[in-house]
């Protein structure tokens, strides 16, 4: 039995990864401030006696002893992370240094979720982990885009000058149960819209593309990762590499949904990435032949079915 700290552990992914985490035998500490996270996720863990829920946010130091700490805390969708633009780069930046502190104090191992917008609109088309990215640093996305290139300069040096045991992946975009419905992100967007019989927004003309990847494939990938030889630092992507056009995707939820919906094209908002797209080859060859299992139609029949059930 490990005892692991997820910060950000309420929200979407972390409430996935504490539910697997304490499946398998672990004492699971969930570290959440509720910004995006909330008790509605981990609250079928309450009753576990390995399970501790503590309202902390990360931009101030914590203190506990762990053998792991999985870093998630930072709200990921541009609705959210733009609310508060100097409060996204802190939790990026400080909460970094704050868990890379503490796992440098207690000699545990760290892993930070980074996330595809370290590539932010790119040049190169699927993106592997050697390409620096064509990020805006003053543009609306900035604070997360640049906050989480931030933290993986922090994790990185860390390394090198402390000898912390860190990994760090990559995260493509990522969809299933436990989305927040007002997240404002592609598939819970499209999803919310269609079980309502409203019309589906898309920004753009439609036609750029998302590789989209369910929650539980995620979840597999980050502990593997976390479960690689010291040597294997990252960044790793996490991610589907199967790519569908954003009107595709519209496609696809109303004939899932049996919706009325129709479809309204609206302004993309600025520096939106025309296309995104894994190259996970780096991820098969690390994390022992890791790749996405559950492909577009049964993840969203599943997202879709949990939606129905919240609205």
């Amino acid at each position: 039995m490990k005892r692991i700290l997820i910060t950000g552990g309420a929200g979407f992914i972390g409430s996935h990864l504490c539910e697997r985490l304490l499946n398998e035998g672990n004492e699971v500490i969930c570290l959440d401030n509720y910004f995006t996270g909330s008790k509605k996720n981990i609250v079928h863990l309450l009753d576990s006696p390995y399970f501790e829920l503590v309202r902390h946010d990360v931009t101030s130091p914590y203190f506990i002893e762990v053998d792991e700490i999985y870093n998630l805390a930072c709200p990921a969708s541009p609705v959210h992370y733009q609310y508060n633009p100097i409060k996204t780069i802190k939790t990026s930046v400080m909460g970094a240094i704050n868990m890379l502190g503490l796992a440098k104090r207690i000699k545990a191992k760290v892993l930070q979720a980074s996330t595809s917008e370290i590539y932010g609109d790119p040049k190169i088309h699927p993106q592997p982990e050697s390409y620096w990215g064509n990020v805006n640093p003053i543009g609306l996305r900035s604070c997360y885009d640049e906050g989480k290139r931030c933290a993986e300069t922090l994790f990185t040096d860390y390394y090198h000058q402390n000898g912390v045991k860190i990994k760090i992946v990559r995260i493509f975009n990522t969809y299933g149960p436990r989305m927040h419905p007002n997240d404002g992100r592609v598939v819970s967007n499209f999803i919310v819209q269609a079980l309502q019989n409203k019309d589906i927004t898309i920004y753009g003309d439609g036609t750029q593309t998302r590789s989209f990847q369910y929650v539980d494939d995620l979840v597999e990938g980050i502990m593997r990762m976390m479960g690689t030889a010291d040597s294997i630092t990252g960044p790793v992507n996490i991610g589907n590499p199967n790519e569908f056009t954003i009107l595709e995707l519209a496609e696809k939820v109303i004939q899932l949904t049996n919706s009325k919906s129709k479809l309204v094209f609206k302004e993309l908002p600025q520096d939106d990435p025309s296309q995104r797209q894994p190259d996970i080859s780096l991820a098969k060859k690390v994390l022992n032949n890791w790749e996405p299992k559950i492909q577009l139609n049964e993840g969203l029949e599943k997202t879709i079915a949990y939606f129905q059930s919240i609205i």
